[in-house]
């Protein structure tokens, strides 16, 4: 049976899930990248380095980075990695420019090209990168399962897929801490920044509802990826996910 997320940023029966992301993101992308530094105080950032130091490992020279956003993770692996080439891609057209301003102003934009488009229906050829990657991005697929087949498809055979999101954290006092924080008061500072409380209240469901830790390792294994493993990040808020092809 395949994973279909049904928590949705905004309640419109008449658009699909993937319409509603889209409209969210075009309409916080000036306000995404501060925010995120606020809600996660900072440490997202050390979450995009230690899930690039991992991939660095494997030191790919082709990087498909989908659900780029703003282009942060891509950035990370451009002056961490130096691969060859990186295509960042996202549904959000508001938030690929802000990432191409980021990009031009750190002088990468000769290694990272940025390029509109569904995650679900990637435009790339089979068997085309050394690793595909997507931080906070996978959670909001329509479809997970045809999302993750898709990043799957488009990866070398033995190359890596590294997946950074957040999960649940399933110990006392952090786990309460979590929901409160997540469930109450994020969505009140989200509202504040960006004008926008129901695109963070959309973050908590939709962490709640995503198939994490063993759970996410058994959906990559069904799909025929292999080495599947999972490193926690602060105790349980976050998650790296590994993979080969």
């Amino acid at each position: 049976m395949s994973v279909k997320n049904q928590v949705t940023p905004y309640a419109d029966a008449e658009v699909s899930k993937k319409g509603q992301v889209t409209r969210m993101f075009d309409k916080i992308a000036p306000y995404y990248d501060n925010l995120n530094r606020v809600l996660s105080l900072g440490i997202d950032v050390l979450w995009r380095k230690k899930a690039i130091n991992l991939l660095k490992k494997e030191n790919p020279k082709t990087i498909l980075d989908i659900a780029t956003g703003t282009a942060d993770l891509a950035i990370e692996a451009a002056r961490t990695i130096k691969p060859d080439h990186i295509i960042g891609m996202d549904i959000s057209v508001n938030m690929l420019k802000i990432g191409e301003e980021k990009i031009n102003k750190k002088g990468l934009s000769d290694v990272i090209k940025l390029e509109a488009g569904d995650s679900e229906n990637l435009q790339y050829d089979s068997d085309s990168f050394d690793a595909v990657m997507a931080a906070f991005g996978v959670r909001n697929f329509e479809n997970l399962e045809k999302g993750l087949a898709e990043m799957f498809r488009v990866l070398k055979p033995g190359g890596t897929m590294m997946v950074l999101e957040f999960s649940k954290p399933r110990h006392f006092p952090l786990k309460q801490g979590f929901n409160i924080y997540f469930k109450y008061i994020l969505p009140v500072i989200g509202k504040v920044r960006s004008k926008d409380e129901k695109a963070y209240k959309y973050l908590y469901e939709s962490v709640q509802v995503f198939p994490d830790y063993d759970d996410f390792t058994s959906i990559l294994k069904k799909l025929g990826f292999t080495q599947t493993n999972y490193k926690v990040l602060s105790a349980g808020i976050c998650c790296i996910y590994l993979a080969k092809k």
